[in-house]
């Protein structure tokens, strides 16, 4: 994934269906990360914006009503030029064999809630370094 700037991501499309972990996200990644942030409450609403928005990354919960992160994942993926594009699944849902199924629907990692929403902006960086190598 060498096409990937070199800089680290700058726009973060969020897929979280709870509007308190919305607005601590929103905090975490735009105030304290300097982020551009786009929050969808869905995985149907990040299929509608996705192409104007053309996110570098992509964070998505795994439990949502309607499209859940794994089937939005996947629609994602199989959209033009978005293949490649780094995601990773933030949930409460941990165990390793949890982890595992989510990193082989092609999630560069799972971050678990609660996170630390001071921190959640590097840890994205660092992930999409390790996906830009």
């Amino acid at each position: 994934m060498n096409h990937l700037a070199a800089t680290g991501p700058t726009r973060i499309l969020y897929i979280e269906d709870d509007p308190d972990i919305q607005a601590i996200v929103r905090i975490a990644l735009e105030t304290v990360g300097r982020l551009q942030l786009h929050v969808c409450s869905s995985g149907r609403e990040a299929l509608d914006v996705i192409d104007e928005f053309r996110p570098d990354f992509v964070l998505l919960d795994v439990m949502m009503p309607g499209l859940d992160g794994p089937e939005t994942l996947a629609l994602i993926r199989a959209r033009h030029g978005f293949a490649d594009v780094p995601a990773a699944f933030c949930t409460a849902k941990v165990q390793p064999q949890d982890v595992a199924r989510l990193r082989a629907l092609g999630a560069c990692d799972v971050i678990a809630k609660p996170f630390d929403p001071m921190t959640l902006a590097t840890r994205l960086r660092g992930l999409y370094a390790e996906a830009a190598r």
